[in-house]
């Protein structure tokens, strides 16, 4: 067995549950720290705030510019059912050259890569150019507060700079190296509270049914083309995840409506332009309300400079493939790498059991990500 899959094993057989690191990055930190690498821990409370229940990892190897920065998360999603799986989640397992366990593909055998391949890029050139570094999170699949967003404040604090970002995550969709992320989608969640006047079934009269009220409103909502996408994204959507109403008897209509929504959106829109456009219809309805936003993370897109082609170089070298460039999925930690400045990619394997049962990665796939890291490292820093 090889180094980087032992190495992948050990992360995944730590029970890393979202916001708890539970040894991984103390795993992480030898191994860079046997290279070179100087580390530190910028721990935070899960707000971002002071304490200790994140757990952040910033290590560097070299001096001054470019910064080339690997990034990715040791925490993972819950097991869900355990009778689900055909082997334990948290002890690694190979079967039909798959390795199964929670974190195979999202990310901890992406992490083992970048890492191996990194400790021994320095390890045979101690005098490359610039610095390699490594933004490593225990919250990305969590609130993501006291994570990236955190440690990037405070590196912005400091005034450094990360040139080029290559993030771990599942970008592939059928075949390891099929797709490379250059951008993210926004995600924009409202939770509204329409108000009404609770009264009798029989006289409508009378009350004011937020049911009724808030309909037309939803109805335009979801009429409404936002966009049409561009080169990069798609068009932006709009999704109602929760509605709930009523009083639980057959003859009341309700005081209150509440609802919870979201935006996926392109860089033709920002947080604030949605916002506003979602208050000039509740308010073309004449509905009272209470409306408050929770903001993830505003879109980002890489375009020019000399990541992309580099990644999209190194991964033909290793996989023949010319890999499609995309937008698509949900949103990562790159929201809060890319507006200070930095050229970010996605790179890793295909993403078509994370946060299910069975997680799984093609053995194959551990050893080819590792071998791109080390080309990216390559064409960027000799």
């Amino acid at each position: 067995m090889n180094s980087t899959l032992q190495f992948a094993i050990d992360l995944i057989e730590l029970k890393s549950i979202t916001p708890d690191d539970a040894g991984c990055m103390d795993l992480i930190t030898t191994r860079l720290k046997e290279a070179g690498f100087t580390t530190e821990r910028l721990n935070f409370g899960e707000e971002g705030g002071p304490g200790d229940d994140v757990s952040n990892l910033w290590a560097t190897h070299g001096t001054g510019g470019p910064v080339l920065c690997f990034a990715g998360h040791t925490d993972v999603v819950p097991t869900g059912p355990l009778e689900e799986w055909q082997s334990d989640p948290f002890k690694a397992e190979i079967r039909d050259d798959k390795l199964f366990g929670r974190g195979a593909a999202d990310m901890k055998c992406s992490l083992a890569a970048m890492v191996d391949a990194a400790a021994s890029f320095t390890n045979n050139h101690p005098d490359h150019k610039g610095t390699i570094a490594f933004l490593i999170t225990s919250d990305e699949e969590g609130r993501a507060q006291g994570g990236t967003k955190s440690t990037i404040r405070t590196l912005n604090e400091r005034g450094i700079h990360i040139d080029w970002c290559v993030i771990g995550e599942p970008s592939s969709s059928n075949k390891l190296g099929d797709t490379v992320k250059v951008g993210r989608r926004g995600s924009l969640s409202g939770m509204l509270t329409v108000h009404g006047v609770q009264g009798h079934v029989a006289y409508p009269q009378l009350a004011d049914n937020p049911i009724e009220r808030f309909a037309p409103a939803l109805a335009e909502l979801y009429a409404m083309t936002l966009d049409k996408g561009n080169d990069y994204f798609p068009p932006s959507s709009f999704q109602v995840v929760q509605l709930q109403s009523g009083t639980g008897f057959p003859n009341v209509t309700p005081g209150e409506l509440f609802t919870r929504f979201n935006f996926r959106y392109s860089t033709v829109w920002n947080h604030e332009q949605l916002k506003e456009h979602v208050s000039t219809i509740l308010n073309k309805h004449k509905l009272e309300f209470t409306l408050d936003w929770h903001l993830s993370g505003e879109p980002f897109l890489t375009e020019g400079g000399e990541l992309i082609p580099a990644m999209q170089q190194a991964v033909k070298t290793v996989t023949g493939l010319d890999p499609e460039l995309s937008t698509s999925g949900g949103t990562s930690d790159g929201r809060f790498i890319s507006p200070a400045g930095a050229q970010v990619v996605e790179f890793g394997t295909v993403n078509a059991t994370i946060h299910k049962s069975n997680e799984e990665i093609l053995i194959d796939d551990i050893e080819s990500m590792r071998a791109t890291h080390a080309e990216i490292l390559r064409l960027l820093m000799l």
